[in-house]
């Protein structure tokens, strides 16, 4: 069974930091890409940010360049997303994503709530 667990969420002032991780299991992590989503309410949810399964070129949305990085340590499958000068409308719920064979739920983690807010 395939699994993906966001952590590292929470409540920060605008201008702080925060690092997300995702941990997957249930699947060989090492041999795929992975991205980080957003949805805030209201919202459809948008890519932030993706990594290829041997790290290197990264993509980010327009919207968090400069400010997030992507990351990833295949030998603890883990996936990273640090969060810095974090803004109002950074606040949604953050999900990992695999990018593979996989669909639906399978492909997606539960989710961790960032809120940005003085």
């Amino acid at each position: 069974q395939v699994q993906l667990v966001e952590s590292g969420g929470g409540l920060v002032q605008p201008g702080g930091s925060l690092r997300l991780s995702c941990v997957g299991s249930g699947f060989t992590f090492s041999i795929f890409d992975m991205g980080w989503y957003r949805q805030a309410p209201g919202k459809e949810r948008e890519l932030v940010a993706r990594i290829p399964s041997r790290g290197g070129n990264t993509d980010y949305a327009d919207s968090v360049k400069g400010r997030f990085t992507i990351s990833r340590d295949n030998a603890k499958n883990t996936v990273y997303l640090q969060m810095n000068n974090l803004k109002p409308e950074d606040t949604a719920v953050y999900y990992c994503k695999i990018y593979g064979p996989f669909s639906g739920n399978n492909a997606w983690g539960q989710g961790t709530q960032v809120t940005v807010s003085s």
